[in-house]
C-alpha cells in the first residue's frame, strides 16, 4: 500500500478545524495536506498565510493551484493512482479551493478529505466528485 494512503488514513476521525493541521485534534482539507507533507518532508516549503471559508473567491486567484504547482509533482488528470492530492473546484467558474488524497484508483475509486461538519472522511470517489477534479499532484521525492 503506498505510504502516503497509509499515514492519511492515521488521519480519519480527526474533527474538522479551520485553519487547523494536527491529527487526532482538528485540520481543515488544507490542514491535512499540511499534516502529512509536514510527515514525509518536515518543514514546509513555505509560510501559509490565515484564509477564511471565501478565500479567493472575490480576487477569482487560483491560490491554491499555484501552490501546489510550486511545490509538489503534477500528474494528468486521467492517471489516477493511490496517494494523488487531488485539488476540487466546488463549482463551475468557481476558484478551486478543496483537496483531497486519492486512497484507491480503478473500478471502484475512493478519497480522504476533511470537511465542516464531517472532519476526516474516506468515502467513493463518485462521478459527481470525479468531475470537480482540477488537478492532480504527488509529493515531491523525499530528499536525504
Amino acid at each position: 500500500m503506498n505510504a502516503v494512503v497509509t499515514a492519511a488514513r492515521e488521519w480519519l476521525g480527526t474533527p474538522y478545524v479551520h485553519q487547523a493541521s494536527c491529527k487526532g485534534a482538528g485540520c481543515d482539507c488544507l490542514g491535512l495536506l499540511l499534516g502529512l507533507w509536514r510527515e514525509f518532508h518536515g518543514t514546509l516549503p513555505a509560510p501559509v498565510p490565515a484564509y477564511t471559508n471565501d478565500w479567493s473567491e472575490i480576487s477569482g486567484e487560483e491560490r491554491l493551484l499555484q501552490a501546489a504547482r510550486a511545490h509538489m509533482v503534477e500528474r494528468a488528470l486521467g492517471d489516477a493512482a493511490e496517494g494523488d492530492i487531488l485539488i476540487f473546484r466546488m463549482r463551475a467558474g468557481a476558484v478551486a479551493k478543496h483537496v483531497g488524497l486519492q486512497t484507491q484508483a480503478g473500478d471502484n475509486p475512493r478519497f480522504l478529505h476533511a470537511y465542516s461538519g464531517r472532519g476526516v472522511t474516506e468515502g467513493a470517489l463518485t462521478p459527481p466528485w470525479a468531475r470537480r477534479v482540477v488537478a492532480r499532484f504527488t509529493f515531491p521525492e523525499r530528499k536525504n
